[in-house]
């Protein structure tokens, strides 16, 4: 049964926002108390987070499908919707986020680094948001957004110190386990390891870590055997340790041959050229190994490698490897760059950027872009008449209908809004007014405009008065 997993596909969906309400506000003796709809709640947040007690994808493996909660509609009496809860997604340190075609996203390094990889939707206004001084009583509220929804591949590249490199039995694994607390398993059969092992060295003052990756054969970086699929983990590391078998039993095979391959390997997979390398030929306790240890050595060293004769077994030559390991690590934590504190940079937008472009795409077809107004089409109730003139007003004080103009668009042309695979298409008539408009100017209640009975009645008989009095004072005795 797998229990290390360290690539996955995810698939995420952020929560959709709730609707707004169109309600008004009735009570005993105010048939007509004016708009009180509430904005719908925001849709759920899709977030990876890091977590270091989270060492393998393989909860992602099992259940790839994941999903926040959406927002609730609003309601009447001014009350808005409930938001929907984010998602949080623990996952390992060092786990990269890319989409489908292979782009870095996110390189998640540090617990509590996180990244939003669905942004939930935005709630819809509820129509006593919408009210103004022109539009007192709107008959409609706007529609809650759609969540994020995409596809997304989480890989975990193993954040050590130190990789343990080398052919399949060469005691990466016996190694590891005698210079740390790592219990790995250890067999005399090749890819006895089949997953990346950790371990914790403390060499002076200096601790670092270990990580022992699976063994490499001829042909891993074009996918052989398991080198392709684990030499991800050596990215990060900063000091390789080339483990070579001086005690091998295959004829064909020896620690210099063995060194060539696997640095071709490494170069073929590429970005490894710039770490130190360190040799380390193991298994010295075998008479002939020991022989051919003594015998290669030299070769080596005119090589420009720091070689080390050391048995796992009979913890021969560990002290030494061990700080010197501990040497090159601390080299390369000061040659880092001092990490500074995350900025938060601001760019606001110009205030006179149109937001929009607009595209001849063929004969009779326009294409508009842009943020708001793709938003405004996915916030706009089509069943609605009011709603339709109102995103009718929004786009003609965007400019979009001097721009459709400018490109030569002509009355009957198709437009279409948002992109090719879920665009609102529409036959666009320069200037004309929505069917709402017919009845008044959108938004308006001409009830609320209309005096109460009583007060009409005491403006007839003040009328009525004032006539009077005109007429006494036109009245001229005989």
């Amino acid at each position: 049964m797998t229990t290390f997993v360290d690539r996955v596909e995810l698939h995420v969906a952020a929560g959709n926002g709730g609707h707004g309400c169109a309600s008004v506000h009735r009570e005993k003796f105010k048939p007509l108390g004016g708009p009180d709809g509430g904005t719908g709640g925001r849709g759920g947040d899709v977030i990876l987070t890091v977590d270091q007690s989270v060492t393998t994808l393989l909860e992602y493996h099992h259940s790839p499908h994941r999903k926040a909660t959406n927002g609730k509609p609003g309601e009447g009496g001014n009350r808005s919707g409930k938001d929907g809860e984010d998602l949080v997604l623990p996952v390992p340190d060092g786990t990269v986020v890319l989409d489908r075609a292979g782009n870095v996203l996110a390189d998640l390094i540090g617990h509590g680094t996180s990244y939003v990889a669905a942004q939930g939707g935005r709630g819809g206004l509820g129509n006593a948001a919408l009210a103004s001084a022109r539009r007192k009583a709107p008959g409609f509220a706007l529609l809650g957004e759609p969540g994020d929804l995409g596809d997304i591949v989480l890989e975990l590249k193993t954040v050590a110190d130190v990789a343990l490199v080398g052919y399949p039995s060469a005691g990466k694994s016996s190694l590891i386990s005698v210079l740390s607390a790592a219990k790995p398993k250890i067999a005399d059969y090749p890819f006895t390891t089949l997953v990346p092992n950790l371990g914790v060295v403390t060499a002076g003052s200096t601790v670092y870590t270990v990580a022992d990756v699976p063994g490499l054969i001829p042909g891993a970086s074009q996918g052989k055997g398991l080198g392709l699929e684990f030499l991800r983990h050596v990215e990060r590391c900063s000091v390789l340790v080339h483990v070579l078998d001086t005690a091998t039993l295959e004829s064909d095979r020896d620690p210099v041959s063995d060194l060539d391959i696997i640095e071709e390997e490494l170069r073929q997979y590429g970005g490894l050229g710039n770490r130190p390398r360190v040799v380390v030929l193991n298994k010295i306790d075998v008479p002939d190994g020991k022989d051919l240890a003594e015998m290669v050595r030299p070769d080596l060293e005119a090589r420009g490698y720091r070689v080390f004769e050391v048995s796992a077994v009979a913890h021969t030559g560990l002290k030494e490897l061990s700080y010197a390991l501990a040497e090159l690590v601390a080299t390369a934590r000061a040659a880092r760059p001092k990490e500074e504190a995350t900025r938060v940079v601001i760019r606001p937008k110009a205030v006179d950027e149109a937001g929009f472009t607009v595209t001849r795409e063929d004969e009779g077809l326009f294409r508009v872009r842009g943020e708001k107004p793709e938003r405004w089409v996915r916030q706009t109730d089509f069943n609605n008449d009011e709603a339709v003139g109102y995103l009718a007003d929004r786009l003609n004080r965007l400019g979009v209908e001097e721009q459709l103009l400018k490109a030569g668009a002509r009355s009957g042309d198709g437009v279409a809004i948002g992109p090719e695979d879920n665009a609102v298409v529409f036959d666009w008539e320069p200037s004309v007014m929505a069917g709402a408009e017919m009845l008044g100017r959108r938004g308006e209640d001409h009830r609320f405009e209309a005096p109460r009975p009583a007060a009409q009645r005491r403006r007839d008989r003040q009328a009525e008065r004032d006539e009077t009095e005109q007429e006494y004072d036109d009245f001229e005795p005989f």
